[in-house]
C-alpha cells in the first residue's frame, strides 16, 4: 500500500515538474522567497539594532533621573534618594531585572550594587553579564554641586535584555506577517496571470488537437502573444511541408499504379497470346516481348525502391568510403553488352581515385542511373564519356552523351518524378534524374544539365568530398 502511495506521489511530482505553469510559478515564487528572505535578515538585524537603541535611550533617561536626585548635605556627605521613576520606566511587563550604581570621582560608593560591571565608553550602551544574566548597561558622568572644583558622580544601570529581546522579536514579526501577505498577494496574482498569460498558448494547443488527419491549413498566429508567433509560423511551415509531401506522395502513387499498369496488362495479353499460338515461332516472338515487357517492369519496380530509398528519412544515415572513379567504371562494364549492341561508343575520363564518404549504395544507383539515361537516349553509333575528377573541393561527375538532349524549357520538369518529354521514342519510365536529385542534394550536392559539345547533353554532379 505504502509503495503504491510513493509510486503515484511519484509520478505526480514528475508530472508537475513538466508542466510550464508549475516551473514558471516556481521560479518566481523561488525570487519571491530569495528578495524575502534578505528583506527578514536585514530587518531582523534593523529590529535588533532599533530595540538596543530603545534600550540605551531608555538607560540613559533611567541613569540622568538617578543623577539628578543626588545631593550633598552640610556636612559634605554625597547622598541620593533613587527617584521610583527611575526603575519603573523598565517594567514593561516582560519581568526584567534593573541595577544601578552611584559612585564618587573618587571611587566611593553612593549606592546601589558595588560590583556591578562598568561600560568602558559612557553614554554607550555595552552588553555584560551581571550575576549569570547578561544585561544592557549605560553609565552617564553627572556634575553635582556642593562637591569640591564641582566634581562628579558616575550613575551605571543596567537592564536584562528580555524587554529588549521582546521588542526586537516584535519588530521582526510585524515585518515578517507584511513579507507573508506580500508573498500570498503576488503567488494569487503569478498564479492569475500565468492562467491569462498560458491561455492563448492552450488556445493553440486545442487548435490542434481539434484538427481533423488531413487538414493542415495554416494556423493564425493573432490567437497568440508575439513570442509565440515564431512557433505559429513554425506548425504552419512543417504543415504546408507535410501538405506538399502528401501531395507528392499521391501523385507518386497515381503515377506509379498508372505506369505499372500498362505493362502489367500488356504482359497479361502477351502470355494470353503465347498460350493460344499454335505456330512456333510466332509463340517465340510472344514470348520474347513478354521477357521485354517483364525487364521493362522489373527495372520499374526497382527505380521505384531506389526512388523511395533515396528520399529523406527513409535510410538510416550511413558513412561508406566509395570510390566513384571505379564506381563509374564497374558500371560502364555491366552496360559495355548493351553499348556494343547498339554500336555506342563508351568512355570514362578520370585522374585517379576520387573518395567520397557517404552513402555507398545511393551514390552507385546515382551513377546508374545517370550512364543508362546516356546509353538509353543516344542514337546508334552514338558516344558516351562518363568523367571523373574533383574541383574546388568537390567530386565532379559529368556525364555527356551526343543525343537528343533536352530543350532549356523542360531541364527542370526532367527531374520530377514520371515525367517524360513530349516524342521521345526511347522506352523510360521518367524516374531516372529524379532518383539522380534525391541522391545528391541528400549528399548535399547539385545537379545540373546542360548542352554538350556537338550536341546532346551533359550532366554535372557536384558532391562535397568534407
Amino acid at each position: 500500500m505504502s509503495s503504491n502511495v510513493v509510486t503515484k506521489a511519484g509520478a505526480t511530482i514528475a508530472r508537475l515538474s513538466q508542466s510550464l505553469r508549475v516551473q514558471l510559478l516556481c521560479w518566481v515564487l523561488l525570487t519571491l522567497f530569495g528578495a524575502i528572505g534578505f528583506n527578514l535578515y536585514d530587518s531582523f538585524w534593523t529590529a535588533d539594532a532599533t530595540a538596543k537603541l530603545v534600550t540605551d535611550r531608555t538607560l540613559l533617561a533611567s541613569a540622568r533621573v538617578i543623577a539628578e536626585a543626588v545631593r550633598v548635605d552640610e556636612g559634605g556627605n554625597v547622598l541620593v534618594d533613587v527617584p521610583p521613576a527611575a526603575l519603573e520606566m523598565f517594567d514593561t511587563g516582560f519581568g526584567d531585572r534593573v541595577s544601578y550604581q552611584v559612585i564618587t570621582a573618587w571611587g566611593s560608593l553612593v549606592s546601589g550594587f558595588p560590583d556591578l560591571p562598568l561600560p568602558v565608553v559612557q553614554r554607550a550602551g555595552e552588553d555584560r553579564t551581571f550575576h549569570g544574566a547578561a544585561v544592557r548597561v549605560m553609565m552617564l558622568d553627572h556634575p553635582v554641586v556642593g562637591l569640591p572644583d564641582d566634581g562628579a558622580i558616575s550613575v551605571t544601570v543596567a537592564v536584562t535584555h528580555k524587554s529588549q529581546y521582546a521588542m526586537r522579536r516584535q519588530l521582526w514579526l510585524s515585518d515578517f506577517s507584511k513579507q507573508f501577505v506580500l508573498v500570498f498577494v503576488a503567488s494569487l496574482v503569478t498564479i492569475l496571470g500565468l492562467q491569462r498569460g498560458l491561455a492563448p498558448a492552450l488556445r493553440l494547443r486545442d487548435a490542434v488537437r481539434q484538427r481533423g488527419r488531413s487538414r493542415l491549413d495554416p494556423l493564425s498566429p493573432d490567437m497568440v502573444q508575439s513570442e509565440l508567433r515564431p512557433l505559429v509560423h513554425a506548425l504552419n511551415d512543417h504543415m504546408e511541408r507535410v501538405q506538399n509531401q502528401m501531395a507528392a506522395q499521391r501523385r507518386f502513387v497515381s503515377n506509379a499504379a498508372h505506369q505499372l499498369r500498362t505493362p502489367l496488362a500488356l504482359i497479361s495479353t502477351q502470355a494470353s497470346v503465347a498460350a493460344r499460338e499454335g505456330d512456333a515461332a510466332r509463340r517465340d516472338e510472344a514470348l520474347a516481348a513478354l521477357r521485354t515487357s517483364t525487364r521493362q517492369i522489373s527495372r520499374l519496380a526497382s527505380q521505384l525502391l531506389t526512388l523511395s530509398r533515396a528520399e529523406p528519412g527513409s535510410r538510416r544515415p550511413r558513412s561508406d568510403e566509395t570510390d566513384l572513379s571505379r564506381a563509374a567504371r564497374e558500371i560502364l562494364e555491366v552496360h559495355a553488352e548493351e553499348a556494343l549492341r547498339r554500336n555506342i561508343d563508351v568512355g570514362l575520363e578520370t585522374d585517379g581515385p576520387v573518395i567520397l564518404e557517404g552513402d555507398g549504395t545511393m551514390l552507385r544507383e546515382m551513377l546508374v542511373n545517370l550512364i543508362d539515361n546516356a546509353i538509353r537516349y543516344s542514337s546508334a553509333d552514338g558516344r558516351v564519356t562518363v568523367a571523373v575528377g574533383q574541383a574546388d573541393g568537390n567530386a565532379v561527375v559529368t556525364v555527356e552523351d551526343n543525343g537528343p538532349g533536352i530543350p532549356a524549357g523542360e531541364r527542370e520538369q526532367v527531374f520530377e518524378r514520371f515525367y517524360r518529354i513530349m516524342g521521345t521514342e526511347s522506352e523510360g519510365s521518367g524516374l531516372g534524374l529524379a532518383i539522380v536529385r534525391e541522391v545528391v542534394e541528400g549528399a548535399g550536392g547539385s545537379v545540373s544539365l546542360g548542352d554538350a559539345n556537338g550536341g546532346g547533353l551533359i550532366v554535372t554532379v557536384r558532391l562535397p568530398l568534407a
